[in-house]
């Protein structure tokens, strides 16, 4: 059975990994640019699971089944391909600061505490004086306390990414970069759903039993060649790369520090990543990236880290995110009046989390239609 993934950020990546551990699947992934680009490569692989606030209902399982494999797919993905994955096993400190933290506000935490334990999950709520104690990095009196979330983790989403490729690669997946779909000619076999039968590319005509589009942006004129628009639009957002010169706090202790949707990345040695702003689009698609928004980003890091005040900036970067207009993020599904075009596409600011859980979805759809049509 032929396979076409369209797309291969890190969703794309990790399908057709997951994809080729299942026997007898012919699998090609194209896309016009090389692996990692487009809005994987600005991402801060934060992995944001047990901190959230979902609860229940698919949301919330997608999280879990994501955070669960990441802990077998990284040591499985450095061990097939020699590659090292940086993955911050230390967790996520998420800091509280309201001028006074309500009662509701604490509760809620409490309550959070609890929903989790009864999944299996660990939380600690933190008052000021631990919060000193373990992380004197945080120097802002008007921090109140803080979450912290021992299992949940982040990763470099560019590393994980090409690691994903070279062992889809060694598991036989075929890739082709520099490749864009012209036309996805179609024929209808019975009413209502029609077959998509071949893409028109660049490089000539690829036929598939399947198709997965999981071009992020690039999955709006995709499916408008197929007359199924699915309106995915940008949202900006730009990062630093900040050195402080030693390591914040304790050297031994270096967890994710987020608040107030601002995260602060340990990156190895002396470096953070800090991010990211959510900048949407003015007039049309066009988003200059917004100078004020990135700084006034730094020196919310600063006011929670005052030893940033003194780091160099390295570089900055900037990335657009595709956010499905109307409708709620992400899109994975059969796409709407085609029994073989598959949508995993529209994670907007999710895509490194939930692009485990995506694999496992798509897999999951290709291989219960073949087993239920008698394949």
């Amino acid at each position: 059975m032929n396979i076409v993934i369209i797309g291969c950020g890190v969703v794309g990546a990790a399908i057709a990994y997951e994809l080729s551990l299942v026997k007898g699947l012919k699998i090609t992934v194209c896309d016009r640019q090389p692996p990692a680009q487009a809005s994987t490569g600005a991402a801060l692989g934060v992995l944001m699971g047990a901190i959230s606030q979902k609860i229940k209902g698919k949301a919330w399982e997608m999280r879990q089944t994501s955070i669960q494999r990441y802990e077998t797919l990284i040591p499985e993905l450095e061990a097939l391909t020699n590659r090292k994955i940086p993955f911050n096993r230390q967790g996520i400190l998420m800091l509280l600061s309201n001028p006074s933290p309500s009662l509701e506000e604490i509760s809620a935490w409490e309550k959070l505490v609890e929903i989790r334990y009864s999944q299996g999950w660990h939380l600690e709520i933190w008052d000021t004086a631990k919060l000193k104690n373990i992380c004197p990095q945080v120097n802002n009196e008007k921090i109140t306390g803080a979450v912290y979330s021992p299992q949940d983790r982040q990763l470099d989403p560019i590393a994980l990414t090409l690691a994903l490729v070279e062992a889809a690669q060694q598991n036989g997946v075929t890739f082709k970069f520099g490749v864009a779909v012209l036309d996805t000619p179609t024929s209808t076999l019975e009413y209502p759903s029609k077959v998509c039968t071949q893409l028109e590319t660049t490089e000539g005509k690829i036929a598939a039993d399947w198709f997965v589009i999981a071009a992020g942006l690039g999955s709006t004129a995709l499916t408008a060649k197929l007359n199924q628009l699915i309106d995915i639009r940008p949202v900006l957002g730009q990062a630093l790369q900040m050195r402080v010169g030693h390591p914040l706090g304790n050297p031994e202790f270096q967890p994710v520090i987020t608040g107030n949707d601002v995260h602060v990345v340990p990156v190895g040695g002396t470096d953070y990543w800090v991010g990211a702003t959510v900048e949407f689009p003015s007039n049309g698609n066009e988003i200059p990236p917004n100078q004020e928004l990135l700084e006034s980003v730094r020196k919310q890091a600063i006011a929670f880290c005052p030893e940033l005040a003194t780091a160099t900036i390295l570089r900055t970067w900037s990335g657009l995110r595709p956010r499905p207009e109307g409708r709620p993020a992400p899109i994975i599904g059969k796409l709407p009046g085609f029994s073989n075009v598959l949508l995993a596409t529209g994670h907007y600011r999710n895509g490194v989390l939930l692009a485990p859980a995506t694999a496992y979805a798509i897999r999951e759809m290709i291989i219960s239609h073949e087993v239920g049509s008698g394949e």
